[in-house]
Parts: structure tokens; C-alpha cells; sequence
């Protein structure tokens, strides 16, 4: 970054830290024992589609890598397209297996990125639930390099005091997107 960057306010983007995904089982921990949420064992990478071959052979391949793990049960990957276009990777593992659902997010994640579509990434996400079977997702956001609770509830709001609460938690685990207007709704994410 230049010296007329810093005057004129402009900033470097942050560069992605994929291995920031592995503090996720910790802040599962924590989580659990704050304020009783637990993971669901899914887990999704929400990606902007692009059309040939290139990407039609990564998209295989990530899917071959994950269907070759021969320890899951049911439908292990399934890949979709939401009502904007963007395609998502929903990942299912057994809920008290979080690493294992983390170590495909990070193998989808760095697949596309090696393979140059690391621009088309945006977020990855792992879901969680309370006793009263709400919803919560800690979302990664990829340009960002950091995460953020969402907290759906009926009718396309948002529990955000509960957000709040999730961020106080897990700020020692994660590194947590300061910038609340950052904080995305992800509705109808797979695997919330």
C-alpha cells in the first residue's frame, strides 16, 4: 500500500486465511458450554457459479473428494443453486464430528481457490442449534478473512440480540467481522 492509498483512506484487501476455519471446533466448544448450541453436522460453501469447463472439472472433482470419504452415511454432498444464482456445497457429517465437516470446508475452499476461482468464493458456513431447536450459522466471510453469527428467525427476520451474544462468546476463538453492516443474511442457506 502507497503513501497517496493511506492519505485518500483507501486500504489493501485482506487476504483469505482459510486455516481460520479451523478454530471453528473450538468456538463450537465454547458455544456449547456458554449457551447451549450445538453443531448440526452440515455445513456449506456458497460460491458465484461460472459457466466451461475448468469449473464444471474442479466442481467434480471437489465432489469426488468428498464422496470418496466412505465414513458418512446418507447423502454426504449435495450442490444446489439458490434463487440468486450462487451455487452452494452442503456438506453433512455427524454432528459431534465437527473437525471432519471442517476439514471439507477448508478442502472445497482451497480446491476452488487453487484452481484460480478464488474470486468466486464468498462464504462458507457451519450451523448450530439450541435445545429449542434454533437456528444459528457462524458464517466465514472469504474476502474478509473473518466471521459473524446469523440468527434466522420465521418470516425473513433476524435474532439479533442472540447475534450479539454469539459475537461476546466467540471472540476469543474467531477472528469476528467488526463491521456490523458486513453481517449478511444468508436466507435459505443449505443446512439452516
Amino acid at each position: 500500500m502507497g503513501f497517496l492509498d493511506a492519505l485518500f483512506g483507501r486500504s489493501k484487501p485482506v487476504r483469505p486465511d482459510l486455516d481460520q476455519l479451523f478454530g471453528l471446533p473450538s468456538a463450537a466448544i465454547t458455544l456449547q458450554a456458554a449457551i447451549g448450541f450445538r453443531p448440526t453436522g452440515l455445513g456449506s460453501v456458497c460460491f458465484a457459479s461460472i459457466e466451461g469447463g475448468a469449473f464444471a472439472e474442479v466442481r467434480r472433482e471437489m465432489r469426488a473428494l468428498l464422496d470418496a470419504d466412505t465414513g458418512r452415511g446418507g447423502t454426504p454432498v449435495e450442490l444446489s443453486r439458490d434463487g440468486y444464482g450462487y451455487s452452494w456445497l452442503l456438506s453433512r457429517r455427524d454432528p459431534d464430528d465437527l473437525p471432519a465437516l471442517v476439514n471439507d470446508l477448508h478442502a472445497v475452499n482451497t480446491a476452488l481457490q487453487d484452481s484460480g476461482f478464488g474470486p468466486q468464493l464468498l462464504c462458507s458456513l457451519v450451523t448450530f442449534q439450541d435445545a429449542e431447536l434454533r437456528p444459528l450459522a457462524l458464517v466465514y466471510l472469504y474476502k474478509r478473512g473473518t466471521f459473524y453469527p446469523f440468527a434466522p428467525l420465521p418470516g425473513q427476520k433476524r435474532d439479533n440480540p442472540l447475534e450479539l451474544q454469539v459475537r461476546a462468546t466467540v471472540q476469543d476463538d474467531l477472528r469476528v467481522e467488526q463491521d456490523l453492516s458486513r453481517w449478511f443474511p444468508v436466507w435459505g442457506a443449505p443446512g439452516l
